[in-house]
């Protein structure tokens, strides 16, 4: 099986979409990947257990890309042997009007990973600089002052809300939360492909909007506005990863062993001791029990 380096896809300077392979020859058979994604979910699982004891750090881990392009499956499928207790998966859809009543990151503050726990944002706060690039007039129902149409929003307003994403990861950051942005990298026609699967295969019919059809009409744009959020936004204390995700088991393990780097990297992360007393009389409580 083909070596992994996590560093490899890494956005570390200005990338172009049109230029990233979206799939990934590992050399591998399904089998031994299977076997391979099977061995980090136990060595993450473990680890996160620790983590969990240890409750200093938290894992904020980012998923976004364009439909069908395999989120769900792979939660699913990387974090498979959590222990629930320490995992917390969120998704976000159109905001609700409460969350309108707020600022846009409003809603993402509120459901941030506590000490100790990951919490995977099933798409992200960076919904509003593309979904919102795309679509401006979505812009209008956040009630901004001095935004009262389309016209209103200057090139300026998104470098501004990039920048304030890259403040709110910052302190994230500083407080003690990593944070692991990934793109899955789907080809158009892939896509297709599994727009297609939805329709043919009867249990899979529900997945299917007209919706998908819409926006994937508007793939270009998309492309665009990804490519300029990720320039933007990817850091050293926040980094992208391009995920190439037209196979979705090499996707599923390369997300799973760029998790298993950065909590690897974290040695400091220790089960925590009993207090002195209570190891001292280790032998009169088990005297108790029995």
């Amino acid at each position: 099986m083909k070596d992994i380096n996590p560093d490899d896809f890494k956005v570390t300077s200005k990338i172009k979409l049109a230029d990233i392979p979206t799939e990934l020859d590992i050399n591998t058979s399904k089998e031994q990947e299977e076997n391979a994604l099977d061995e980090l979910q136990i060595k993450l699982s473990k680890k996160q257990d620790i983590m969990y004891a240890h409750n200093r750090y938290a894992f904020l881990i980012c998923l976004q890309g364009m439909d069908t392009s395999g989120k769900d499956s792979l939660i699913r499928e990387v974090f498979k042997e959590f222990n629930s207790r320490g995992l917390v998966v969120q998704s976000f859809k159109t905001p609700t009007s409460n969350e309108l009543e707020h600022d846009y990151l409003w809603r993402h503050y509120t459901v941030l990973p506590e000490k100790g726990k990951f919490s995977v944002f099933n798409r992200t706060h960076y919904e509003n600089v593309l979904v919102t690039r795309v679509h401006p007039e979505y812009i209008l129902f956040e009630r901004l002052p001095g935004i009262e149409k389309v016209e209103d929003i200057t090139p300026q307003f998104w470098v501004d809300r990039m920048e304030n994403i890259k403040h709110f990861e910052n302190h994230l950051s500083r407080n003690g939360t990593k944070i692991l942005k990934f793109y899955l990298h789907m080809s158009k026609e892939e896509q297709r492909k599994r727009l297609l699967k939805r329709l043919e295969n009867q249990e899979d019919n529900w997945k299917f909007s007209v919706g998908d059809l819409k926006e994937r009409a508007l793939w270009d744009d998309y492309m665009k506005y990804y490519e300029e959020a990720i320039n933007a936004t990817s850091t050293d204390y926040a980094p992208w990863y391009i995920i190439p995700a037209d196979d979705k088991g090499v996707a599923r393990y390369i997300v799973a062993k760029t998790i298993w780097q950065e909590l690897d990297k974290l040695k400091d992360i220790v089960e925590p001791e009993l207090d002195d007393k209570v190891k001292a009389n280790l032998e009169e409580y088990r005297k108790l029990l029995e």
